[in-house]
């Protein structure tokens, strides 16, 4: 399949989010199943295979429950906002050797109106794992600039992203050419994307892009913490 989203997903996003109750969605379910998530389980089969030609690391599930497609439903148990859907898609294509969804080195596709990004990296990762992240940094700083600063990269990315401590952690150094990345209390970049990059033909092979280009500091970070890449 050459195409796999239309403008009709991100207009079928637009009345959700101006209707979003359990008897509205009930209502319109057979059309988020058309325009929603049966395209968006069809991009995540088309790119399981070429995702191994990158990587054989990161799974791409076409799965309905349990897979890469997160669920629209929104864990409303302890947030004031009770609205009970998402009003964006999300894709996770995360290392096989977890099943953690969101604290394991992965790939994030978001897709919403207005604010459509690729994603990598590791969002807020356990006290151990950001420490061997960190020490990796210090020990290697020119691997690191070539992963996480090299011209490919941060054309495409920009900077990194995340939150950081106050100051350096204790046992690094505050001189370190790259104490502010040894801060970090996230190692995560993303991408931006217009909607029209979604909705043309070829976007998988774009978002395979994303990934290729991405995937130096995705060795490095899963090096760090004993993963294969």
């Amino acid at each position: 399949m050459d195409r796999h989203f239309t403008p009709h997903l991100f207009d079928f996003l637009r009345r959700l989010a101006e209707n979003n109750d359990r008897d509205w969605f009930k209502a319109h379910q057979a059309q988020y199943e058309e325009q929603v998530r049966g395209p968006a389980l069809a991009f995540i089969e088309d790119l399981s295979e070429p995702l191994l030609g990158v990587s054989a690391h990161f799974s791409a599930d076409p799965r309905k429950v349990g897979g890469s497609l997160f669920r629209i439903q929104r864990d409303t148990r302890f947030s004031k906002d009770k609205t009970p859907y998402k009003t964006h898609v999300g894709i996770h294509l995360r290392h096989v050797a977890t099943r953690d969804d969101v604290h394991a080195p992965g790939f994030y596709l978001h897709l919403e109106r207005r604010n459509c990004f690729a994603a990598l990296g590791l969002w807020r990762p356990a006290t151990a794992h950001a420490g061997a992240i960190r020490a990796r940094i210090a020990a290697d700083p020119e691997g690191w600039r070539h992963a996480a600063y090299r011209p490919e990269f941060v054309g495409m990315y920009g900077a990194l992203e995340g939150e950081s401590l106050r100051r350096p952690p204790a046992g690094f150094d505050a001189d370190h050419p790259f104490v502010g990345d040894l801060m970090r209390k996230d190692f995560i970049a993303g991408a931006r994307l217009r909607q029209s990059d979604v909705t043309a033909s070829g976007f998988i092979d774009a978002y395979l892009g994303t990934i290729r280009t991405g995937m130096p500091l995705m060795r490095f970070l899963c090096g760090a913490v004993g993963l294969a890449c």
